[in-house]
């Protein structure tokens, strides 16, 4: 198969968003003096991964708005601490000063960075495609030095409709003017990356990086690897 067109999903697949929003998140801890609540922090960031992982994994199938997400991941979090009283308004000023810290951030996966130079050299069309949020995508891939990789940034608020929504797929080809036929999905998330992609009529390549179980797809990815860097083998 010959391809013109590249739909690359952004967080965790090339920029490394659990990486730098573990620093993000100290940070945030920190600007908010939350010592005073807990006595050993990883309650607390431990808290704050499982509720980001639950309502991140909700809100791509659309069944919690982006507002209740901002809130209710730190709501969790805070509500284990001792003595804290958490309001809405300390949810809103922590999400904001985390976001804040992280779209900052340049940190990318590993063979991010020379896969994309290898793939702009091919001559491939490159598009983004994420659910995350407008405002903060743009100021990553400021931070990260990728945004002149890509021909077209693919956002779910500009959709209308998160992966892996055919909606949002639907807009991306409306969006790019790719065709199905010659476009290859990337990414690491099997239910939103690579189950969507698949019910949208693509060709899809999973960079197994969480060593998700591929017998969860009713029909196996077109392409598997482990490593950035082996996509150039293929590509």
């Amino acid at each position: 198969m010959t391809y013109t067109d590249l739909f690359i999903d952004f967080d965790d697949t090339l920029y490394d968003t659990r990486g730098n929003a573990i620093i993000a998140l100290q940070e945030t801890f920190d600007t908010f003096q939350l010592g005073r609540w807990f006595a050993d922090p990883q309650v607390f960031y431990d808290a704050y991964w499982a509720a980001n992982i639950d309502l991140w994994s909700r809100y791509s199938k659309g069944e919690i708005t982006r507002d209740y997400l901002i809130v209710e991941r730190f709501r969790r979090p805070l509500s284990v601490g001792k003595g804290l009283d958490v309001t809405e308004t300390l949810c809103l000023e922590m999400s904001d000063r985390f976001l804040d810290f992280c779209a900052t951030k340049p940190g990318l996966v590993e063979g991010a960075r020379e896969l994309m130079d290898y793939l702009r050299k091919r001559g491939y069309r490159m598009h983004m495609t994420s659910n995350g949020f407008h405002e903060v995508q743009y100021k990553k891939l400021e931070a990260c030095g990728l945004k002149e990789h890509f021909d077209t940034i693919v956002l779910s608020e500009d959709a209308g409709a998160n992966k892996p929504s055919q909606q949002f797929f639907d807009y991306a080809f409306q969006l790019t003017h790719a065709h199905r036929e010659t476009t290859l999905m990337i990414g690491d998330n099997l239910q939103t990356d690579i189950l969507g992609a698949q019910k949208a009529g693509l060709d899809t390549l999973l960079f197994n990086r969480w060593s998700a179980d591929t017998n969860e797809c009713p029909q196996p990815p077109t392409f598997i690897v482990n490593n950035l860097k082996d996509i150039m083998k293929i590509l």
